[in-house]
């Protein structure tokens, strides 16, 4: 939309999530072109010119659109398997498969993973790519191409693995690149991909997969490359206890300490997880301003435990929510992580009092924005940010006895999406995709599962 055209969405409830936690019972939100130009209580003001739409968006509350910070979407085409192992053996059941994937099996994966997010609400998705098995093509670009083809602002974590089965890891041998290929291919797509734009809608981090599947010079080395660069930077951490005593053994320390003798502590990284983090651990990334991208539904599905969240917040740890990748958790939809990510911690230590439905939201927009190193810009509805947005349904039978919305959205039923906008264009109108064919995306979905487990038995 043009730079001088407006939106008018009014008499709506509004969760801003700015500073200050601003709410209004009845408001309005002015766009105007790809940012929000007005945020207010009662109706927009009189006068506007150009107004290309006006929508009464009474029932609804508005929020930021969510911001999803960890995910793998090629494993959109893996669900369902290992339903009921822990992760390690999960990893081992599920590798012999997914290092046979190729470009036309990443693509499909990606524009169901991209879809199931978009239409419940995601505005800003990543996706940690790092299974790049020989000649199955360009990987990165067919993933790029179907989050721009989705419309929804992007961030590309371009993964990389070299410890392979020969070298005590996990992937098999021919699924792993070597040092200097990983780099070299990971330079490149940050070249060619990433907009340090203020309003980027494709951006790309440096990602190592994780300890246990890394070289230390890969983790060392990637972290000078993304710092070179001007890129952030995101692996896997602390996810499990197997993963803890795996760091004591190999590099005589934990995953925190290790992370912090290769260079990954710093206000430009963000780490997935972070389920298993002593008191020490949780001060190095505070007084780091390290990110967590917390994924409670996968950790409860390969029951890796519960993390410290609670914690983390009230050390100064930015957090933010993720769906991981959906061979872990299936639904694949980040509006149920506000519930989950407050029901979950409050088994913990905390119990009740570990989050409200407020910290909740706040996790899936403006704490995801800071954990993508992008809150300048979104994550709040605030007048200079771009307009990315969400319309939640909330007078049908699901919700419509909840007198507080904020609460409705956390603590009901997923809400209907009647909107959302990314960077001002429509991308879901009443629970549905406009910018893809739904029905069309879940047959390539389905045809490229089975010919991936095809592929997998014959090998």
């Amino acid at each position: 939309m043009a730079a001088d055209r407006r939106i008018v969405i009014e008499n709506c409830a509004i969760a801003t999530v700015d500073g200050h936690d601003t709410e209004y019972a009845s408001g309005h939100v002015v766009l105007a072109g790809n940012r929000i130009e007005s945020v207010g209580a009662g109706a927009a003001p009189e006068g506007l010119e150009n107004v290309a739409r006006r929508i009464d968006a009474s029932g609804h509350l508005v929020t930021p659109g969510l911001i999803n910070t960890h995910h793998h979407f090629y494993q959109w085409i893996t669900r369902g398997l290992a339903t009921d192992h822990n992760l390690f053996n999960w990893l081992v059941a599920l590798y012999p498969t997914w290092a046979r994937i190729d470009e036309p099996m990443v693509r499909a994966a990606a524009q169901g993973s991209l879809a199931m997010m978009a239409r419940g609400g995601v505005t800003t998705a990543m996706d940690h790519h790092y299974v790049f098995p020989r000649g199955s093509g360009d990987l990165s670009g067919a993933i790029i191409g179907a989050a721009r083809d989705m419309g929804v602002r992007f961030t590309l974590a371009r993964g990389s693995m070299d410890r392979s089965e020969k070298d005590g890891g996990l992937p098999p041998d021919f699924a792993v690149e070597t040092l200097d290929g990983a780099l070299a291919a990971t330079e490149e797509t940050v070249r060619q991909h990433h907009d340090s734009s203020f309003d980027a809608m494709t951006q790309v981090a440096v990602a190592p997969c994780s300890p246990f599947s890394v070289s230390t010079e890969l983790l060392r080395d990637g972290a000078q490359l993304a710092r070179r660069l001007g890129v952030r930077l995101h692996t896997h951490g602390s996810e499990t206890v197997e993963e803890e005593k795996f760091c004591h053994e190999l590099f005589g320390m934990g995953p925190t300490d290790y992370f912090e003798s290769t260079g990954w502590l710093g206000e430009d990284v963000w780490m997935a997880h972070c389920v298993h983090m002593n008191d020490s651990d949780i001060a190095a990334f505070a007084r780091s301003r390290t990110g967590v991208a917390h994924c409670p539904s996968s950790n409860a599905r390969l029951a890796a435990g519960i993390a410290r969240v609670p914690d983390m917040l009230a050390a100064g740890v930015p957090v933010g929510l993720g769906v991981d990748g959906t061979a872990s958790n299936e639904s694949g939809e980040l509006h149920t992580e506000l519930r989950n990510a407050l029901l979950i911690n409050r088994l913990g230590g905390h119990k009740e009092a570990a989050l409200n439905a407020r910290q909740a939201l706040r996790l899936g927009t403006y704490g995801g924005a800071q954990v993508l190193g992008r809150a300048a810009e979104t994550g709040s509805l605030e007048p200079g940010k771009l307009a990315d947005l969400v319309l939640w349904k909330l007078d049908t039978l699901a919700h419509a006895s909840i007198a507080d919305p904020v609460t409705a959205l956390v603590f009901g039923a997923a809400a209907p999406v009647t909107a959302s906008f990314v960077d001002g264009r429509q991308i879901v109108e009443d629970g549905r995709l406009l910018t893809a064919d739904e029905d069309a995306i879940a047959r390539a979905t389905r045809d490229e599962a089975r010919r991936l487990a095809r592929i997998a038995a014959e090998a």
